[in-house]
């Protein structure tokens, strides 16, 4: 089941929203009507994806081109949980998508992608700083290879 295709986008998807679903049910069940304890548990929880995603983009990154894996697996996984998140995550604490008004609904869909894209780049900056990604390794075993073939004997 792993070698499937859609495996990584799903698992990525979850994983995303189980993190919000846990941040939801500690926010309604530990802190009823403390709106400043829910923001420090929104930006935690939004803090806990980005980590998430930056770990994400700094494995992968190692073994597989951006193009690979940042296109399909990043932007359909991220955006699976995105919408999991704000469509059916205000039900998980008793609430509705739009029951805040829609500028909430649109400020949490801002702050998702900016934590989930900052988090990508941190991890991606990470791997090419320590030489870890594709390119970087492709590069070196490039020259390991070049290096390593004798030099061509010139007759005259």
């Amino acid at each position: 089941m792993r070698q499937q295709r859609w495996f990584p986008i799903a698992a990525l998807a979850v994983g995303l929203f189980a993190i919000n679903v846990v941040a939801r049910l500690v926010t309604r069940f530990a802190f009823t009507d403390n709106d400043a304890a829910e923001t420090r548990t929104t930006i935690v929880m939004f803090a806990v994806i980005g980590v998430v995603l930056a770990v994400y983009a700094f494995m992968v990154s190692h073994n597989r081109r951006p193009s690979e894996w940042l296109v399909p697996d990043w932007v359909l996984g991220v955006a699976g949980a995105m919408l999991l998140t704000l469509l059916v995550g205000p039900f998980v604490s008793g609430d509705q998508p739009f029951g805040n008004g829609s500028d909430s609904f649109f400020a949490q869909l801002a702050l998702y992608l900016a934590f989930a894209g900052g988090g990508t780049l941190v991890g991606y900056w990470i791997s090419v700083a320590m030489a870890r990604d594709y390119r970087s390794r492709s590069l070196k075993a490039y020259s390991q290879q070049r290096q390593a073939k004798p030099r061509k004997i010139v007759r005259r």
